[in-house]
């Protein structure tokens, strides 16, 4: 009996150490779970904001066009008696993609380019010669390595060999693999300098034993676009063959006023920019559309869709387009480059599909209404293209994803993206794919950032990383909250005709959604963004009382404007700064304004934007630094103190 009694206590202490167990593991998988859910919660907030400030770059762009429809006909506008506000230079990419800047300009002319640009006899830092050869690639890939900026002598030189270079190249290039090397393919880099090397580092230089194709999106949002477009052209003209850079949506001069590119040539190159401006440009009008692996795998940056025909794509001009926004116009064609508007037209459609489509679960092929451009296109559009084609993958980036990569479409359709931390530091991984003569992609993932990759962190590393990534995605959200605060609020009382500051739950999301156009999961938010006085409350005004925007301007309808359309702003400065000085007349920025006026219909005072503008003149010499603009408006804590207009 005693030996009964033993048993049984064992059976007993078993059994408890087994429900133990169980329960820690439905808590550690119920923690994981809200770990994930909350990672998914701020993905969208980043991706949804991203995608509707391209929906608002594009709306600018079609402004930009009906606007310059009603100062003057296309051609003769500078003949007209009306005044254009807009530069020369932009009044022909805005009303043509094609026959403006560069491309009327000769062979002495674009030599003229660098060899103008004199080099101080003192000048210690990197030379290149051309025709250029691999140790002098290496030496900028060490140069670059230093933060060191390319001479703008030697920057514009190796734009114009390369310009010579793709000019050659057709319109889709043919990659082949073989038995003893793989190719290499990347997504998106945006100015990610460190991600590149570190596929350098991973997966070796460029070489006849280690191709390269780039996807497109070399440049705009990060900080060293030129540094990179710089080296992979320069890759480009040692290894012809053996590197392969196709176009993406970012390599587009309006998208580049908007989202960094040229804002980082007037930085670095100062005096220099507007030759680099215009040298860029012309490149990237002349880079390849798309790029086939072994007739099999076909790589483009956006997508496709149910029109996209590679013959259509292989015989147009692709030089044209210097924007991709817009289709370029037959009736500004003195030269006759162009001919037929139907046919530009669809030309032009095969292109804006190739760099801005999106794949998705639903079948057949719509709008893209969550970029503005582009389409959706369902796997059966997927599957038709590969079996018309006889191929069996399409590779292609546009969009950043978790992991670096995506299989879509029954595995048919792979994205890859290569910039890690995209959103924020550990927001995302970057990942290249290599392709060996088996044709099976083979993936690389990695994370630039001092922290450890996920599945090296210990739980407690993970929740704290995924609240600082979350906390900067609620940042985002309350700038889009701030830019639209009269609308919410009007939007508010609506629902709460008694003025008691308090509406139900499901109006809160309601106006949300439809006021801010953002399908965010609010219920999930409303905690971080509201107080909720019951579970089925929300006091709507709390909304605006734990933050507010900081700048030197009295806070009026007009100044929530101009933080709404700050970046809009930015993009008509950028148009409006003729020299590439970073600097406009104050003239030219009341000008801004009334652009941006007509742009959002919203009627801006002429004697609040004057007060404005000379509030940003510093040092009162007529001109206003616009970065110091943007800057005025900072989104802090609600406890702190604002200055008033008194304070500046």
């Amino acid at each position: 009996m005693g030996c009964g009694i033993s048993m049984e206590s064992a059976m007993t202490k078993s059994e408890k150490a087994m429900k133990a167990a169980i329960l820690i593991q439905r808590w550690y998988r119920r923690y994981l779970a809200r770990l994930e859910a909350r990672r998914m919660c701020t993905w969208k907030i980043f991706q949804s904001i991203e995608y509707h400030n391209e929906q608002d770059q594009l709306k600018l762009h079609n402004f930009f066009i009906d606007m310059m429809d009603h100062v003057g006909d296309h051609g003769p506008i500078l003949q007209t008696q009306k005044k254009s506000p807009f530069p020369v230079l932009l009044q022909k990419d805005l009303t043509s993609g094609g026959v403006n800047g560069t491309h009327d300009e000769s062979e002495e002319d674009l030599v003229s380019d660098y060899e103008s640009i004199p080099v101080a006899a003192d000048y210690t830092g990197l030379r290149l010669d051309f025709p250029l050869t691999v140790t002098q690639v290496t030496q900028m890939v060490e140069y670059f390595q230093e933060k060191k900026a390319l001479h703008a002598r030697y920057a514009v030189q190796l734009l114009h060999e390369a310009r010579k270079r793709l000019r050659l190249m057709g319109n889709i290039t043919r990659a082949t693999t073989g038995v003893l090397h793989d190719i290499t393919i990347c997504g998106d880099l945006h100015g990610s300098l460190d991600d590149l090397f570190v596929v350098f580092y991973k997966n070796g230089l460029p070489s006849p034993e280690t191709p390269y194709v780039f996807n497109g999106d070399f440049v705009d949002r990060g900080p060293h676009s030129v540094e990179i477009a710089l080296l992979l052209l320069a890759f480009l003209l040692v290894y012809p063959n053996q590197v392969f850079l196709n176009r993406g949506n970012h390599e587009d001069y309006h998208m580049n006023l908007r989202y960094g590119f040229i804002k980082e040539i007037i930085v670095k190159y100062k005096k220099n920019a507007t030759v680099m401006v215009k040298n860029f440009r012309d490149v990237f009008s002349w880079l390849p559309l798309a790029t086939i692996i072994d007739k099999k795998i076909f790589i483009a940056h956006g997508g496709i869709s149910d029109t996209t025909d590679l013959e259509c794509l292989a015989s147009l001009e692709r030089h044209k387009f210097i924007t991709a926004l817009m289709p370029p116009t037959s009736d500004e064609d003195p030269l006759g480059i162009l001919t037929g508007r139907e046919k530009i037209d669809r030309e032009w459609r095969q292109i804006l599909d190739l760099l801005w489509s999106d794949p998705r679960g639903k079948l057949g092929c719509g709008p893209n209404t969550f970029r503005g451009g582009g389409c959706y296109f369902g796997p059966d559009v997927t599957g038709r293209f590969l079996k018309d084609n006889d191929m069996q993958l399409i590779i292609r980036s546009h969009e950043c994803k978790y992991e670096g990569y995506e299989f879509t479409h029954n595995n048919q359709v792979l994205t890859i993206f290569s910039a890690s931390n995209y959103y924020e530091e550990g927001s995302n991984r970057g990942a290249y794919v290599k392709i060996g003569a088996d044709l099976q992609p083979r993936l690389v993932q990695y994370m630039c950032t001092s922290f450890h990759m996920e599945k090296e962190m210990a739980l407690s590393q993970r929740s704290e990383r995924i609240s600082i990534i979350e906390k900067a995605a609620i940042v985002y959200l309350k700038e889009e909250c701030y830019a639209n605060k009269t609308a919410l609020m009007e939007a508010f009382r609506q629902m709460d005709p008694s003025d008691e500051g308090v509406i139900t739950l499901r109006h809160w999301i309601q106006t949300m959604t439809s006021v801010l156009n953002l399908d965010l999961p609010w219920r999930a938010l409303k905690n971080q963004l509201v107080t909720t006085p019951d579970r089925d409350l929300v006091s709507y005004k709390s909304l605006f009382e734990t933050f507010a925007v900081s700048h030197r301007f009295k806070e009026t309808n007009f100044t929530e404007a101009m933080y709404r359309c700050r970046y809009e702003l930015e993009t008509i400065f950028r148009a409006m700064d003729k020299d590439n000085s970073g600097f406009i007349s104050m003239d030219e920025f009341k000008e801004s304004c009334h652009i941006l006026s007509k742009h959002i219909n919203t009627p801006l005072p002429d004697d609040v934007i004057k007060d404005m503008a000379h509030s940003m003149d510093f040092n009162h010499d007529g001109c206003i630094d616009f970065n110091e603009f943007l800057e005025a408006f900072r989104l802090v804590d609600g406890d702190l103190k604002r200055p008033g207009p008194e304070e500046t």
